[in-house]
């Protein structure tokens, strides 16, 4: 690999949907929540904020993937299949789980999780095929940290999410050393 993919813009607004949007499932969790507010806007933070992200590193990926062939074109391709690979697992598991269960709060509760476990193995491939050990790294604190959330009752497993996630994202994000990029004006 060549270089390095500028993550930076991605963890940024990753972190920021993880942080506000389960930091607001958190606050408005069960019976008597601590803040009373409607409860459709944590999903609308959370679901907003990781459409905007899908977005920006959709924008970034594209970019990144101009000019590339060979290996790195195939690592690409092969790392942005993952994602659609792994979330229509995580979709397969929660289904057969909630329909042998009988119970609607398997979906409350693997859905963050699962996803957080998902996208953590995703990090974990593109940080060893990028040899990234930002994104590494950050692949293995949202895989362990999403799957201890569920030990946790309550608004708990929803606090884990937005500080230790969200907050992952966002030291990801600013340990990411970047290269001079030779495009820019003043540069070579």
């Amino acid at each position: 690999m060549s270089a390095v993919p500028n993550n930076r813009p991605s963890y940024l607004t990753f972190g920021l949907a993880w942080l506000l949007g389960y930091a607001a499932f958190a606050l408005t969790y069960g019976d008597d929540p601590n803040l009373p507010i409607p409860s459709a806007v944590a999903p609308v933070l959370l679901l907003g904020g990781l459409l905007a992200g899908l977005i920006v590193t959709g924008v970034f990926a594209v970019r990144a993937q101009r000019g590339t062939h060979g290996r790195e074109a195939v690592v690409g391709i092969l790392l942005a299949a993952s994602w659609l690979i792994g979330f229509s697992a995580l979709y397969l598991i929660i289904t057969a789980l909630e329909t042998a269960l009988h119970d609607v709060q398997v979906q409350t509760l693997l859905w963050p999780t699962g996803s957080g476990l998902v996208v953590g193995m995703i990090y974990l491939a593109g940080g060893a095929a990028y040899r990234d050990l930002v994104q590494y790294t950050l692949g293995a604190w949202l895989a362990v940290t999403s799957s201890a959330a569920l030990l946790l009752d309550g608004a708990s497993l929803y606090w884990v999410l937005a500080i230790a996630g969200g907050g992952g994202y966002l030291v990801a994000a600013l340990c990411q050393i970047r290269e001079p990029d030779p495009d820019l004006p003043g540069r070579s």
